[in-house]
């Protein structure tokens, strides 16, 4: 009776649920893999943190010592500060892979579970189908991924790539002046200090774009604040941040996904609206966040937005599908006195 179960020939679609359940087994033990590496990569991500508070309190006494410092405890410290920022710079980036791979990871075994109950609990369910609407999440996924590699590609190119290319022609330009004329080299040092200065302004925005670290450490509502500070001063926009509810903390990629949100809608107004006042209302209690931000620009045709295949790369396009997938909302209309209106709003899962 046993040998005859075992050879019992099992329908295509029994065999699809059998093949989903052992990816939804294998796909669990990876997950607490990628739990483990994240809680270590984590605690030493800790570890750098409290050794550069160390460094950099070294260096504050060496500075106000540093006529009487030897030259070569001077390099030692300089070095280690060095290295140890580079440690906790490299450390902060594998961190945020492991946590972006366990977020992709987690929504998969959620799109299995989810495919499973529907495969069992109703047969005229297709396998076709669930794999096809499996292809096209992952497709989704990976064109997501290329455009914001493109986007990152883009920014090193025009910034710090050619900076970094305009010191090298200072620092020889200067090396060249030094037995002939000085001051005109003194001169290029002061210029290339000023540039190097300026570039790396840019390259500390360019990282709080990319991943702000006190998104992991304080919060959503803390960073939302100091992006709305960073907004104002760089477009010189008037915008008005309005905040309510108990700064609730949320899931971590929930987190994330509503700055990123508020980042676009924000990056909209600026690209497209022609506005000179921004309204944002974020409100973030136990039940979740919700986002409205508001401009007095020029608005445009929202129901073009959704039915133009090209406008269906537009951001907008990707807020309303990335929030639906989390049982999120996503609204966008014009205002009576022209302007645009956007809100959406994410809910919890504790």
């Amino acid at each position: 009776m046993s040998d005859a179960v075992d050879n019992e020939v099992l329908s295509p679609l029994d065999e699809f649920i059998k093949s989903s359940r052992r990816d939804l087994e294998k796909t669990r033990s990876n997950l607490k893999e990628i739990d483990l590496l994240v809680e270590q990569s984590q605690g030493e991500v800790d570890k750098l943190v409290q050794r550069n508070v160390g460094v950099t309190g070294r260096l504050h006494q060496m500075q106000a010592q540093f006529d009487t410092i030897p030259r070569e405890d001077i390099r030692s410290v300089y070095e280690a500060s060095q290295d140890n920022q580079q440690r906790l710079f490299t450390m902060r980036g594998q961190l945020e892979k492991l946590q972006s791979d366990r977020e992709n990871i987690n929504k998969y075994a959620d799109y299995i579970g989810k495919a499973l109950v529907l495969l069992e609990g109703s047969p005229q369910v297709r396998p076709e189908n669930i794999a096809r609407d499996a292809k096209l999440g992952i497709e989704s996924i990976i064109e997501a991924q290329e455009e914001e590699r493109r986007r990152i590609s883009r920014q090193i190119h025009d910034g710090p790539a050619q900076a970094l290319s305009n010191f090298i022609l200072q620092s020889e330009i200067a090396f060249r002046l030094f037995d002939r004329d000085p001051d005109k080299a003194r001169k290029e040092l002061q210029a290339l200090k000023d540039n190097a200065t300026e570039t790396f302004g840019q390259v500390r925005d360019f990282i709080f774009d990319l991943r702000p670290m006190m998104l992991d450490d304080l919060g959503l509502v803390p960073t939302v604040r100091r992006y709305s500070e960073a907004y104002k001063d760089k477009t010189g926009l008037d915008i008005a941040l309005v905040v309510t509810g108990m700064e609730q903390r949320l899931e971590p990629y929930k987190e994330v996904l509503a700055f990123r949100a508020i980042q676009s809608l924000l990056a909209n107004v600026r690209d497209h609206a022609q506005a000179t006042q921004v309204k944002l209302n974020l409100h973030v209690d136990e039940e979740g966040a919700q986002a409205v931000v508001e401009d007095n620009g020029k608005g445009f045709d929202v129901e073009a937005l959704w039915k133009d295949e090209e406008k269906q790369q537009s951001s907008l396009y990707a807020i309303r599908n990335r929030l639906g997938q989390i049982g999120g909302t996503f609204t966008i209309s014009n205002t009576p006195e022209g302007g645009m209106k956007a809100a959406f709003t994410i809910p919890s899962e504790k």
